[in-house]
């Protein structure tokens, strides 16, 4: 009863923040010990694997993902982006939403929206896509099959319509047949 001032009151205790180059500078620490960061790659929800990971099998992601490492296998998030890295060596197949290539990939890929193959960049392997970006510079061998985008989710379908009035139905036909022939006047 007495004590509810004490129960009420709440320290709030701030957060963490990175270290900003300006105090590191103060420090004397040098920006190169910080692990690198992707600007790109920062915003949302997102993955990353590492340079030095090797992962051998199936991928499946329900977030962005950032592979600077090797992985062989198969690589598939429908709805989201995949950027392989400087450093990234895919031998598998991929399916992704978009794609963006600034490594090395060897396998058939499926793109639901944009590909884009970087200045150094490398793909072999039939290429499925709707809109794709090849910089000069960057290695390409295969197919490249270039899709029109989904028409249901750009026209909604409708009925078709026909000048021509409709067709009685089979049940409708047999009673007015029953009845005698029936003559239409223009």
């Amino acid at each position: 009863m007495w004590n509810r001032r004490k129960e009420q009151e709440v320290t709030i205790k701030p957060t963490p923040q990175p270290p900003t180059s300006a105090s590191l500078a103060r420090e004397g620490i040098p920006m190169s010990t910080l692990p690198a960061r992707n600007p790109e790659f920062e915003s949302g929800r997102s993955a990353s694997i590492g340079k030095s990971v090797i992962v051998k099998g199936q991928l499946f992601s329900r977030e962005d993902l950032y592979i600077d490492g090797e992985v062989e296998g198969s690589v598939e998030m429908q709805e989201h982006r995949l950027t392989v890295g400087p450093n990234g060596k895919l031998a598998a197949g991929v399916k992704a939403r978009d794609i963006v290539v600034l490594g090395t990939i060897h396998g058939n890929v499926e793109v639901g929206d944009k590909i884009e193959i970087k200045k150094d960049a490398k793909l072999v392997g039939d290429i499925k896509t709707v809109r794709i970006v090849i910089e000069d510079g960057a290695y390409f061998k295969g197919s490249i099959d270039i899709t029109k985008a989904e028409a249901s989710k750009a026209q909604p379908t409708r009925a078709p319509q026909s000048s021509a009035a409709p067709s009685p139905s089979p049940a409708a036909a047999a009673a007015a047949g029953a009845a005698g022939p029936a003559e239409f006047k223009r």
